[in-house]
């Protein structure tokens, strides 16, 4: 892997992590997404007008997938409401490469290797680690995690066939327009219009800019290495969102919750190899 795109893959991973904990430690965090939402669109909205590249086909998968989006930041800012970043980050993000893997050989017929099948192991591994093997209770934020990661499995397989007919940007302003405004009136709905106008400020912004930050290294990254090898250090956002969220959160992440972070990281790596 190029050096370059190491950096930019680390890049994108950092970023990631980054606009999940501002965002985690909003007083609103529904509110706060909604600003950190309309924020990322309305600012890379002339790129997309410059970089236009669409065909008709494209719209069904962006119907789709903009739903998709949508469901998952309702479930993102849910599970930040009710539980801390260090247990549904983790979680999250570490369960959906197992299942698209899953996926791919149900629907796929796809055959697996003896490196996947240890690396689904080492997430579930890990992810017992960041509940707590002894843990009672907190069911419903283990569901909540593990919603969120079918939503991110899901569009996943999705935008893969997805984005054969339109630019990344594109496709990612069209798919996000849509998830926005609706994020939007459900935020005014549930907080109303003075909690969102409250939310505005630098944290939210930082956090919308980073969301389409993140993802523009993660294409700069794939200009420039395979897509397993970028896939595989973007996880690194696992441990590294486990870490910061000791001195920003100030959540207790003992050695069990970040071991199974890094097993989560090392387990997705033998996924996508």
């Amino acid at each position: 892997m190029a050096l370059s795109a190491l950096a930019l893959a680390l890049g994108a991973a950092f970023l990631h992590a980054v606009w999940n904990l501002l965002l985690a430690r909003a007083p609103d965090v529904q509110a706060a997404t909604a600003v950190a939402l309309v924020t990322g669109v309305a600012v890379f909205a002339p790129v997309a007008a410059l970089a236009w590249d669409a065909e008709p086909e494209v719209w069904p998968y962006l119907v789709v997938t903009s739903l998709l989006q949508l469901g998952y930041f309702i479930l993102l800012a849910a599970a930040y409401t009710r539980a801390e970043l260090s247990f549904v980050y983790p979680i999250a993000r570490g369960s959906a490469p197992v299942l698209v893997l899953l996926a791919g050989i149900a629907v796929l017929g796809e055959a697996v290797s003896a490196a996947q099948v240890g690396g689904v192991l080492l997430v579930a591994a890990g992810v017992l680690l960041v509940r707590g093997i002894h843990a009672r209770g907190g069911a419903g934020d283990l569901f909540l995690a593990l919603a969120i990661a079918v939503c991110i499995a899901s569009y996943t397989l999705l935008d893969q066939r997805g984005i054969r007919y339109a630019s990344p940007v594109v496709y990612q302003e069209l798919s996000m327009i849509p998830a926005t405004i609706a994020f939007v009136v459900l935020a005014i709905r549930r907080s109303g219009r003075p909690a969102v106008r409250r939310a505005i400020g630098p944290p939210a912004i930082v956090a919308g800019l980073a969301t389409f930050g993140a993802y523009i290294l993660v294409l700069a990254a794939l200009s420039r290495a395979s897509a397993a090898s970028v896939a595989a250090v973007r996880e690194t956002s696992v441990v590294i969102a486990t870490v910061l969220a000791v001195p920003i959160l100030h959540e207790r992440v003992g050695p069990a919750r970040l071991a199974g972070a890094v097993l989560v990281v090392v387990g997705v790596a033998f996924l996508v190899y």
